[in-house]
């Protein structure tokens, strides 16, 4: 079995309580911004036209305006995601999951324009309020929101930030326990492409700084809207992790795990690795050959409620996997392009994962099935690595 087949598929209580700043009066407000909004408070996303939207320039002075996304996007923050544009948001109501009392949703959305013309749009940031899913029908949130360069934002922080993207998980005394197989509710921001990240690194520490507050602050928003008490202390962006750069794969340590190789066969086309830092949620290692995106992904998810993300590949994703020999409680399952264990560590539960999400070229087209042959390594050598272990890991002789 090779990997010429193309892929399928491609935490915690609040914080200290934050001082919020004072904003300065609505009408110096007006007329500073250049802001643009059309804000929607009811319906879907996307349904603009109609009853319950509310559109205004800054040239009206109304008064009374919501800031974008709930309340929660005052011109200052607006002018450091997006910088000095016109901007329009559009917004969905936050309300109770129709399939789970414990659970909300609700989306926003600005986009940036060049000029007031507002002809071409040039930034669009995503804001949502919901449980991710593992890779269950078209959410992909992992693939989203669990990158090798997305750092933890500190400060206590159950949530991950890179350049381009954002997460932080609402409290359960908030949102209400999930499912025994269900993730933490959480709000995550999207702006711009994956491949964006690691171009520019001026440019990428700006952008990251800027969606580390944008995400406590809209987070902090969310539980006011939905009654909760608490806030989140807001993020140092100086005390981040540096930035997460593409290097040559250590021997012997593969992606940082010691006593980790990948096989021979794919030298040339795993021979760079982006890691990201230990200390939050989840790790995760993209590898590659010369030119970056990397096509495989290792990632470890530490946090045991966020962990539960990976519970339905787990179990169904593929051929089942038995419990490990020697080690703590777990299943997994696997297919030829991914592999995932749920161990029952010390720490609560733990999330390995080997997934390739586009082919990997090996040596004369030879070379082993990569899922298969570094799943087990993985699960025994970073288990050994985060104080999990021994993990003695038996794959079934034939995939189904």
């Amino acid at each position: 079995m090779t990997d010429d087949t193309t892929p399928t598929g491609a935490a915690g209580a609040a914080g200290a309580a934050g001082a919020t700043a004072s904003r300065p009066p609505l009408l110096k407000r007006l007329v500073r911004s250049r802001v643009a909004r059309a804000v929607t408070v009811a319906g879907l996303v996307g349904v603009l036209l109609g009853a319950g939207t509310v559109a205004w320039r800054t040239d009206t002075f109304p008064l009374l305006s919501p800031d974008p996304c709930w309340d929660t996007f005052d011109d200052a923050l607006v002018e450091r995601v997006f910088g000095d544009r016109v901007t329009v948001a559009e917004a969905q109501r936050l309300q109770t999951d129709p399939n789970s009392r414990a659970a909300f949703y609700g989306q926003c959305r600005i986009t940036s324009y060049k000029d007031e013309a507002k002809e071409r749009a040039v930034g669009q940031l995503t804001v949502q309020v919901r449980r991710p899913a593992g890779y269950d029908g078209q959410d992909m949130w992992p693939a989203q929101f669990l990158g090798a360069d997305m750092v933890p934002l500190g400060q206590g922080l159950p949530g991950m930030v890179s350049p381009v993207r954002a997460w932080l998980a609402l409290p359960e005394s908030c949102t209400g326990r999930p499912g025994i197989l269900s993730a933490p509710a959480v709000v995550d921001l999207a702006m711009g492409d994956l491949a964006d990240s690691g171009l520019v690194p001026e440019r990428d520490r700006k952008d990251r700084a800027a969606l580390a507050e944008a995400v406590v602050t809209v987070t902090n928003g969310v539980l006011r809207k939905l009654g909760c008490s608490g806030t989140y202390p807001a993020p140092s962006p100086d005390e981040l992790p540096d930035l997460v750069g593409w290097q040559a794969a250590e021997p012997g340590a593969f992606c940082g795990v010691p006593g980790l190789s990948a096989p021979a066969a794919y030298g040339e086309s795993l021979g760079r690795v982006r890691v990201g830092p230990d200390g939050g949620a989840a790790r995760t290692c993209e590898a590659g050959g010369r030119y970056p995106p990397g096509g495989l992904r290792l990632t470890t998810v530490v946090d045991p409620a966020l962990a539960r993300v990976f519970s339905d590949e787990a179990g169904y994703g593929g051929t089942r996997l038995g419990r490990a020999k020697g080690g703590p409680e777990g299943f997994g399952s696997i297919d030829v392009t991914r592999g995932v264990y749920l161990a029952q560590c010390q720490t609560g539960d733990v999330a390995f994962v080997v997934e390739r999400v586009r082919p990997v070229s090996s040596k004369d087209g030879k070379g082993p099935n990569l899922v298969r042959a570094l799943l087990p390594a993985y699960v025994e050598a970073e288990a050994e690595r985060i104080g999990c272990g021994p993990i003695r890991l038996t794959l079934p002789e034939v995939l189904e």
